[in-house]
């Protein structure tokens, strides 16, 4: 079994195995809500910790091309993106849906944001939030677009994003038999579950190739949970749209960026810059072999 191979093999059992194992503890013995971000966090970091230990100890290739540099004075704007950019697909979304007949225009949900507090000053602390908690959800980006997605189909970009964002969407699954999530169709809910994922995936592996640094699709992740999920949850809240709709409404205006990224080629020409591990883990071998 070759160096890569290996590194993949006990990266994916460390990502699926100890995060399932985790949420079944959790839900059924100890009987927490997954709801909870606290309880969220041994899953959420697991493809982290997977990531470090392959890398550490397993496929020994350091962390060069992990994107641990912030980079903020080169990639700033894939920064602003990464913040903004969950807010105006809210924008997109809600319009939508507006659209469709499916939101009547209300914007006082966002008043009950914070309660006390009006609805723009709490949606100012939300998006400043965002920054603080953005090394939260590091723990899946240092794993799957940082890890994982350099790893399979090195060559080959687009097919490279879409089984890391199939992987990605597998590994949630649970989430929906145990309390986090509830669809009155399971089998649809999980299909555009995944289309969603994918979506996410693309835009996020290219944030992580344009900026160099996991920090911005980690801020872009942040943003897509803490804005994008809760901001269209709560104005589109009232019966007109069921959970399976509040994940594919957003869906939409992310596959129309996903399609730009496909139409220009951008995807795929900064993926091209990619080196093998098994490359530089036999190049590392040969400096080692020369030194003795």
């Amino acid at each position: 079994m070759t160096s890569q191979k290996k590194g993949l093999s006990v990266f994916l059992a460390i990502s699926f195995g100890g995060a399932w194992s985790y949420l079944l503890l959790a839900r059924l013995v100890f009987d927490w809500s997954l709801v909870n971000a606290l309880v969220q966090l041994p899953f959420a970091f697991a493809p982290a910790i997977a990531a470090v230990v392959v890398r550490r100890w397993v496929t020994r290739e350091g962390f060069g091309d992990a994107g641990l540099a912030l980079r903020l004075k080169r990639s700033w704007p894939f920064y602003l993106l990464a913040w903004l950019g969950p807010l105006l697909l809210v924008a997109l979304t809600i319009g939508l849906a507006g659209a469709l007949g499916l939101w009547d225009r209300d914007l006082s949900a966002l008043d009950e944001l914070v309660p006390g507090l009006p609805g723009w000053v709490a949606l100012v602390a939300l998006m400043a939030g965002v920054l603080l908690l953005t090394p939260f959800y590091w723990g899946e980006e240092f794993g799957w677009t940082s890890y994982l997605r350099l790893r399979i189909f090195v060559d080959r970009p687009l097919l490279s994003v879409t089984v890391t964002g199939l992987i990605w969407a597998v590994w949630h699954y649970p989430l929906a038999f145990l309390g986090y999530i509830e669809f009155d169709n399971v089998p649809l809910g999980l299909l555009v579950w995944t289309v969603s994922f994918l979506c996410q995936e693309m835009i996020l592996a290219w944030l992580r190739l344009r900026s160099d640094s996991i920090w911005v699709p980690s801020l872009a992740h942040a943003g897509n949970n803490m804005v994008l999920a809760m901001l269209t949850g709560m104005l589109l809240a009232g019966g007109k749209v069921d959970e399976i709709g509040l994940i594919l409404l957003p869906t939409v205006p992310m596959a129309a960026i996903c399609l730009w990224l496909l139409v220009t080629g951008k995807l795929t020409r900064q993926a091209g810059r990619i080196q093998t591990v098994d490359d530089r883990i036999g190049h590392d071998k040969q400096f080692e072999m020369a030194g003795k």
